[in-house]
This record gives C-alpha cells, sequence and structure tokens, in this order.
C-alpha cells in the first residue's frame, strides 16, 4: 500500500510540472475573425479591427507580449473615446476580452490536442492525488496528541510557506489576468460545451479545480476520520454539494439558456443577489427567474434564522458551503494554524461584522440605484461601492488571502474574518439556537487537542475544563474538537434551548492551581 501511495505522489508531482509546463508552450497569432467573433456589436467589431491592426496576423513568442500590446492599444484608444465623452465607443470588459483572444490565438499542442493535454495534466494529477490520499493514514484514524497548540511560523513549514505562495499568485492571476492561464482553460473545452454548451472560461476553470481538490482531498479527510461516522457524513454531504449544486447544476441551467445559479449560494455571501444584470436576468426568464429570485430571498429572510435556531450555523458551513468544504478537505492539514490568542478573538468580531455592514449598505445602495435608476446616493457612487466590494471583499479577501493564505492563517480565515453570511448565522446561533456544544469537565485532562485543532481559533479547553458549554457564533459546528478528544468531553448537541448558556463554570481553579468542583455547588441536587 506504500508503493501504492508513492506511486501516487510521482503521478502528481508529474501532472503538476505538466500542468505548469503547459502555460509555456504556445506562441500567438491574432486574426480579424477572432475580433470579429469577440465583439457584441458591429461597430466594436470595426473599432477593434483598427486599433489592433498592428496586432493582427503577427506570430508573439510570448504570451507577456502578447498581451501587452493589445492591452496598450485599446487603452489607447479608450482615452482618447473618454476624453471626447463618447461612452458607447470605450470597451469596457478590457480582461474578458484579452482573456478570449490569448485563449483562442494560442498555437501550440495544446490547442492541437487538448484531449492528450488534459490527461497529461489533469488526468495523471487527479490520479496521482486519489492514490496518495486512498492509501494515506493506514494505521490508526485521527489525530495524535502532537503538541503543537501555538501558531508558530515555524509549525508552517517551508512546503507550506511554497503552496501558499503558488495559491496566491494563482488567485491573483484568475482574478485579475486570467489570459495568463489560458492554456489551462483551453484544455477545458471540450468538458465545458459537454455541460454548459459553451467554451471553457477562467471561472469554469476555478470551479473544475475547486471541485477536483475537494473530491480528491475529501478522500483523505475521510481516511483520516473513518471512527467518526459524523464526519465522514458530512465530508460526503459538502462532496456532493460541491459537484452537483455548485458545479454541474449552473452549467446545465447555463445549457438550458436559463440563469446558471449556485441554489445553495445565499446572501450576503452571494453579495451580487441584487445587482442589475442578476435581477435583469431573473426577471427575463419567466417563471424559473422569478423562482430563484424567491428562492434566494427566502433562504435569506427565513432559510438562515429557521434552520440555524434547530442546527446552528453548521448546516451549512460544515455540511453545504463549497469555501467551508474546501477548508475542511484541502485545509484540514493546516487547522491547528489558526490564531487562539485574545487579540485574534477581538480583530474577528470587528472584522466579519464590519465586513456583514459593507455588504448589507452596498447592497441597499444597489437596489436604490435599481429602483430609482439614480446612480448617485448622498453624492456617493452606488457603482464604485459595489465595485469596491467587489474588488476589496469578492476578491482579495475571499479569494486571495481566504484560500491563499491556508498554510499561513488556518483553513478557514475567510470564514472567521470576513464571510458576511458567516456572521450572520453566527449572531442567530448565538442568541436564538438550539445548537450548542456540551462539555464533561470532570472528565477533562487538558491534552489541548480541542484547541489546537479548532479551526476558528477557539480555546475549546479553556471551556472544556470549566465544564462550560461552548455557544461562541464563531463556532462553526465541524465537530473535530470532539473527534480528536481523547475522553470524550466534548459532545454536539441540538436540545432545548433551557441551560444552553451556562456562563457559571462548573469547575475552577483553586489557590494551588488544581482543577475542582466549585464550593458554592449543592452536588445532591
Amino acid at each position: 500500500m506504500k508503493i501504492a501511495q508513492r506511486i501516487g505522489l510521482v503521478l502528481f508531482a508529474l501532472g503538476f510540472i505538466a500542468f505548469i509546463g503547459s502555460l509555456f508552450t504556445s506562441t500567438y497569432t491574432l486574426s480579424n475573425q477572432l475580433i470579429s467573433d469577440s465583439a457584441n456589436k458591429g461597430e466594436q467589431s470595426a473599432i477593434l479591427q483598427d486599433i489592433l491592426k498592428n496586432v493582427v496576423d503577427k506570430t508573439y513568442s510570448s504570451k507577456w507580449e502578447f498581451s501587452s500590446k493589445i492591452s496598450y492599444e485599446i487603452e489607447k484608444i479608450n482615452e482618447f473615446y473618454r476624453s471626447q465623452e463618447e461612452w458607447e465607443k470605450v470597451i469596457y470588459n478590457q480582461k474578458e476580452l484579452l482573456f478570449y483572444l490569448t485563449k483562442n490565438s494560442a498555437n501550440g499542442p495544446i490547442n492541437q490536442e487538448p484531449s492528450l493535454w488534459f490527461l497529461l495534466t489533469f488526468g495523471v494529477g487527479i490520479l496521482g492525488a486519489i492514490l496518495t490520499n486512498a492509501f494515506s493514514y493506514l494505521g490508526h484514524p485521527g489525530m495524535k496528541n502532537n503538541g503543537i497548540f501555538q501558531s508558530t511560523w515555524k509549525s508552517r513549514g517551508t512546503v507550506g510557506v511554497l503552496l501558499g505562495a503558488f495559491l496566491i499568485v494563482f488567485y491573483i492571476l484568475l482574478y485579475w489576468f486570467p489570459h495568463y492561464i489560458a492554456e489551462w482553460a483551453l484544455m477545458l473545452d471540450s468538458l465545458s460545451e459537454f455541460l454548459s454548451g459553451n467554451p471553457s472560461s477562467q471561472w469554469f476553470l476555478y470551479g473544475f479545480l475547486y471541485t477536483i481538490a475537494i473530491l480528491t482531498m475529501g478522500i483523505r479527510f475521510i481516511k483520516k476520520y473513518r471512527h467518526n461516522k459524523y464526519q465522514m457524513v458530512r465530508t460526503i454531504s459538502v462532496m456532493f454539494f460541491q459537484t452537483s449544486f455548485a458545479f454541474v447544476i449552473p452549467d446545465i441551467l447555463a445549457r438550458l439558456n436559463l440563469p446558471a445559479y449556485d441554489l445553495k449560494n445565499i446572501f450576503p455571501l452571494d453579495y451580487s443577489l441584487f445587482f442589475e444584470w442578476r435581477l435583469d436576468e431573473y426577471l427575463a426568464n419567466g417563471f424559473i427567474g422569478y423562482f430563484m429570485l424567491f428562492w434566494s430571498i427566502s433562504l435569506f429572510l427565513i432559510g438562515v434564522p429557521v434552520i440555524t435556531y434547530f442546527y446552528g450555523k453548521r448546516w451549512y458551513c460544515s455540511w453545504v458551503c463549497g469555501c467551508g468544504g474546501l477548508a475542511e478537505t484541502a485545509g484540514d492539514e493546516f487547522r491547528h494554524l489558526s490564531d487562539k490568542s485574545l487579540n485574534a478573538w477581538k480583530f474577528e468580531r470587528i472584522s466579519i461584522n464590519a465586513v456583514l455592514v459593507f455588504a448589507v449598505v452596498m447592497s441597499l445602495a444597489v437596489i436604490y440605484a435599481y429602483i430609482t435608476g439614480d446612480n448617485n446616493l448622498y453624492g456617493i457612487d452606488t457603482y464604485k461601492i459595489r465595485e469596491w466590494y467587489g474588488f476589496l471583499i469578492g476578491s482579495v479577501f475571499a479569494g486571495v488571502i481566504g484560500t491563499g493564505f491556508y498554510p499561513l492563517l488556518g483553513n478557514r480565515a475567510w470564514c472567521r474574518f470576513g464571510c458576511p453570511l458567516a456572521a450572520y448565522l453566527g449572531i442567530v446561533q448565538r442568541f436564538k439556537s438550539r445548537f450548542r456544544i456540551t462539555t464533561n469537565g470532570g472528565q477533562c485532562i487538558s491534552c489541548g487537542n480541542c484547541s489546537t485543532y479548532c479551526e476558528m481559533g477557539i480555546d475549546v479547553k479553556w471551556y472544556a475544563q470549566r465544564g462550560q458549554n461552548i455557544v461562541r457564533s464563531s463556532c462553526v459546528g465541524c465537530g473535530v474538537c470532539s473527534a480528536v478528544c481523547p475522553r470524550g468531553v466534548l459532545k454536539l448537541e441540538n436540545g432545548t434551548e433551557e441551560a444552553r448558556l451556562n456562563d457559571e463554570s462548573i469547575f475552577t481553579f483553586g489557590n494551588d492551581g488544581v482543577l475542582k468542583l466549585r464550593d458554592d455547588l449543592d452536588t445532591h441536587k
């Protein structure tokens, strides 16, 4: 079995090398036909053909030189049209246009044999990951008490830092320079056309990689926690919801010329819900569109408070959410890096609630603009508000920091410090929910496993030693603290609200530093 695991590691390494190397295998030649196909309007097609006439039919060996030349020419003509206030002629979708032109101008082995390169990169890498993870954790399941309690730079390791750097670079390219990874999307054209009927975009590429990461690393997680049914079932749940609701179903809807909607994505995490293009798309699709809009609003207003009342925020954060699914599977190896300090907790409460307020204000502003047609709200451009939210929160925080910093800040940095939906769920869980983690302080041996592996930075041991229930708004109910406890001290419950908040410690520390039962308790009652 160890041989199979090593073979898997070799295959993954080979697939990854081919994956990176594929970005440097093409030359680029732009044609007038491609320019014409890329423009939605005939007028813009003529404008593009005119400004890119010095690029057409020339072969570039460098992707950087090719894209830089196109960007320079487009920006030069845009400056002219802006100065003349001819706004209808300005080319706004430069990022998408450059990605399209780069991808379809590529000449080389990948556009000639995309299926073969898909097998050599994605196929070999996925096979290697499956073999590696399927034969991992061959000994006892679960975690051992390895003494890692505080987050230190040393505990991250060189591999973790390099992985973090790779993820950060990947997200920067994905969000702002997708043309540099056009070959990866080119290899997925057949799969994208099969599902949605459209060529692959950078977002289809991202969804595919996201789903594969959850599926392959989910195998590893299940192997690791095979002694705990709760962990196995919830991991299968996030694997299912990511594959079906987040990846396959939206593409099938697009194939049917319906809004490509992720039915499990809830406002305000789904911050574009009230953008005019989304609302227009829903309203233009009749009954199906109205249903999708009704479903989205109902989940936010009714679904979240009702389900969270009975089950806590774990029903979404640990069973359904794609962000949580990636954190629990691909990010599981970094869960012990979450900062458990008091300062981190103070910052967390300010940060996540500030993002929630930002999301609500931004949404109210865009709703106002949609209803009134006036983009100016108290002297503020509503378009700029949503633009800054999309950049700062939707891209930088949720993407670059939220995932790229897994090996640096732990696997739930976004869920803990930035997710507005997690903040909303947490408020309900903290003040009106049946969910709690109960503790049996008399059995706690202070090993620290629970605190070490709490991805949300909760010092679980502090509560366990005192016999206090844990009802923190940040707790996502992943149950790992219970799974790694050697004494069965912790238990996830959905009981009645009575005695849910037991702020008074059952146990306390005496003057000699020994944990003991409080003197004022009548143990005979």
